[in-house]
Order: C-alpha cells, then sequence, then structure tokens
C-alpha cells in the first residue's frame, strides 16, 4: 500500500523523525486557515501518489494566507500524471540550504535490505543514479543486524553528505529505519532530506510503502486506504477474503491457487486471439475453500464487471475435491439467482474428478457449460465472450 505524503509523516512523527508542521485539507478556505494557524510562509502540497509534483505544478510556496489560499484553489483539482488533486498539505516553509536523498526498500534481486543515500537530494532518484552514479551509495542491511547510530552514520558519510551535519543526519536515518521496521514498510524514502541554515536536518517529504501482507499485526494500518481510488469490484472482493484485481478484459476467471490462476490467464488471453482479441478480466484466487459461499462471493465480483461477458472456473481437486467445487457452483447459482446471467464454462481436474462433473451435468444448470480440459474451457469461454 503506497501513502499519501500526509500519511508518510504521520508514521515520521510517530517515530520521532524531524519534519516541518502542518495538515491536511480538501479546501481551499482551509487551507487558508492552516496557514493563519501556523503563523509563517507554507507550502501548498498536492497529495498524489505520482512524483513529479513539483514540474506540474502541485507544489507552491505561500508566503501569505491569502497566497495559500489561491494556489490550493489553482491545485485541487489539477491532473497530475492521470492522478486528480483531492487533497493538499499545507506544511511550514522550512529555509533550506541542501537537500540530501535517503531510503530504506526490501532488495528481491538480492534477499536483503538496501539503504539508499546520495547528497544529491531533490531531484529524480533514476536521474542522479544515470547521471552521478558515484553520488548515490547502495548500501546492504543486514536483516539482523540492523541500522544502530554508528551504521547510520556510516551511511551518510557514503552519501557524500557534509561532515557538519553526519551526526544529525544519522540520527534521523536511524530513525527513518525504525519507521522501516516497526510500520512493516518495503519503502520508506525522503527526498529531500534537507540541511538548513543552522544544520537541523528534516524530512520535508516522505514517500512510504507498507507490506500489506503485514495488516494482521498492523491494524492501524487499516486507516491509510485511500478507498476513494480502490476498484469497487477490489473493495469488495476484499471485504469477502477474496485475492482479486481487476483486469481490463472480457473473461472472468476463478480458480484455486495462484500459479494455476496465472496459467489460466495466459490460456485464455491465447485463445482469445482467436475470438476476436478477447482478454482475460481479472484474476481471481479462491485458496483451497470453494465452498457455495465462496463461490457466490467470487461470481458476486466477477458478475458484477460490467465488462465481463463469460465466466471461466478453472479448478484442480487437491485438498478441497471436485464434488465439493461443483456443489459451490451449483449452491452460489442458486444463491445469486436471477443476478448470474453470464454463461460460465467450468474445467474440472483431480481429486474426484468424475463425481464433480456428475453433480453439475445433473443440475443441468442452462449457464454452465463443462469443459474436459484447460484448452477447451478457455477457448469456449473465450468463444462466448466474443459472441
Amino acid at each position: 500500500m503506497d501513502l499519501f505524503e500526509y500519511q508518510a509523516k504521520e508514521l515520521f512523527a510517530k517515530h520521532g523523525v524531524p519534519t516541518t508542521p502542518g495538515r491536511v485539507t480538501d479546501t481551499a478556505a482551509d487551507a487558508r486557515a492552516i496557514a493563519e494557524e501556523i503563523g509563517k510562509p507554507v507550502m501548498i502540497k498536492a497529495q498524489v501518489k505520482v512524483g513529479g509534483r513539483g514540474k506540474a505544478g502541485g507544489v507552491k510556496y505561500a508566503a501569505t494566507p491569502d497566497d495559500a489560499q489561491s494556489h490550493a484553489d489553482n491545485i485541487l483539482g489539477l491532473d497530475i500524471k492521470g492522478h486528480v488533486v483531492k487533497k493538499l498539505l499545507v506544511a511550514e516553509a522550512s529555509d533550506i540550504a541542501e537537500e540530501y536523498y535517503i531510503s530504506f526498500l526490501l532488495d528481491r534481486a538480492n534477499r536483503t535490505y538496501l539503504a539508499m543515500c546520495s547528497v544529491e537530494g531533490g531531484m529524480e532518484i533514476e536521474e542522479v543514479a544515470a547521471t552521478k552514479p558515484d553520488r548515490l551509495a547502495k548500501i546492504a542491511v543486514d536483516a539482523v543486524k540492523g541500522v544502530d547510530l554508528a551504521f547510520a552514520r556510516e551511511i551518510a558519510e557514503k552519501g557524500h553528505l557534509p561532515a557538519e551535519v553526519l551526526d544529525a543526519a544519522a540520527v534521523t536515518i536511524q530513525k527513518l529505519w525504525e519507521v522501516f521496521v516497526a510500520e512493516d514498510a518495503l519503502l520508506v524514502e525522503v527526498n529531500p532530506l534537507v540541511r538548513t541554515p543552522n544544520d537541523e536536518i528534516l524530512a520535508l517529504d516522505g514517500k512510504v510503502t507498507l507490506d500489506e501482507n503485514a495488516e494482521f499485526r498492523q491494524a492501524g494500518h487499516a486507516e491509510f486506504a485511500d478507498v476513494d481510488a480502490t476498484d469497487p469490484l477490489e473493495l469488495k472482493a476484499k471485504e469477502n477474503d477474496l485475492n482479486y484485481v481487476k483486469l481490463d478484459g472480457q473473461v472472468g476467471i476463478i480458480g484455486n491457487g495462484a500459479g494455476l490462476v496465472m496459467s489460466t490467464l495466459d490460456v485464455v488471453a491465447y485463445a482469445g486471439e482467436n475470438h476476436g482479441g478477447v482478454k482475460p478480466a481479472n484474476f481471481l484466487d479462491i485458496g483451497g475453500g470453494a465452498s457455495a459461499d465462496v463461490m457466490a462471493a467470487g461470481l458476486d465480483v466477477i458478475l458484477g464487471d460490467e465488462q465481463v461477458k463469460s465466466v471461466f472456473v478453472n479448478v484442480f481437486g487437491g485438498i478441497t475435491a471436485c464434488d465439493a467445487v461443483a456443489n459451490g457452483i451449483v449452491g452460489a447459482l442458486a444463491k445469486l439467482g436471477d443476478s448470474a446471467s453470464k454463461p460460465l464454462v467450468v474445467r474440472l481436474d483431480g481429486n474426484k474428478v468424475e463425481e464433480g462433473r456428475t453433480i453439475l451435468a445433473e443440475a443441468n444448470h442452462p449457464l454452465v457449460t463443462l469443459a474436459e480440459t484447460m484448452d477447451e474451457g478457455a477457448d469456449k469461454a473465450a468463444e462466448l465472450a466474443s459472441k
């Protein structure tokens, strides 16, 4: 889960990372009120989950409350790389002597954590890496040892930060590591990490990505979810504990096991080339549970997608046998009633496959077509969707 800047700064404050005071708002009038409360010049910052806000006109300096309201009025509703600004952060402006860069992230390729630090902050880190690679330090972090104050200072040194601020920077870097670990983050980034004229170190911006797999021990993270930007079907799936991702296609997919579902997406996409170029409409893994309730919840989500023209249920019976899956499909269709109005192609294989096929054949539901193989089922689903 990617956080907005103001949410990242809430976590920073929680762990003692120094930053500038401010509040978030969704109106220009409130932006003026916040500026009046702060009583100093402020920055009006668009809250969107994309870089390049400044270049797009989404970050403005406001010397007075009147300026704050004017800039807020111009920024709200602004389209920044396809993201429409609905919220603003009004934060106290800070005098900047120098700008640095610091981040912690999960380095999947090397199966470790990585710290990146550079004295060349304030610009996109990809540009620094491309044009001044010697100025961007990349330091592996041992997951067991972590980052203490001494190692944090070493990270700052390798990033070429000036000697005068190494101690202050080390304190902030160590606290950012604390955010990374304590909040189960995949990324914690500050750009710019600034040096003020009196050698203070402040996190003026913040980018945090949280690991949603850690939700079971991070109950407070639910409040960070951007419900307005989340697809309604994905929200419904999440409410029913379904592993669902919406795609831009016409064939709804239900399978048990991520590997099987991924293979099904490929097979459907290939089959769709022979039927007008139809594509998979979603990824939906029901896992080991294929009861009537689970199947009904999955079908309800998929059938709620107006783009879906047919559904391919591709299940390999294992712990959950095919007869249980078949009963789940029959029960789901009975439970959904008239709301189930699109054709279903069902391919069953594995444990108790004959029993499962018999159950579906005897039910003789008008929407259900049985397929012997995955290829046959994908082709039939694509054909039905094309019609």
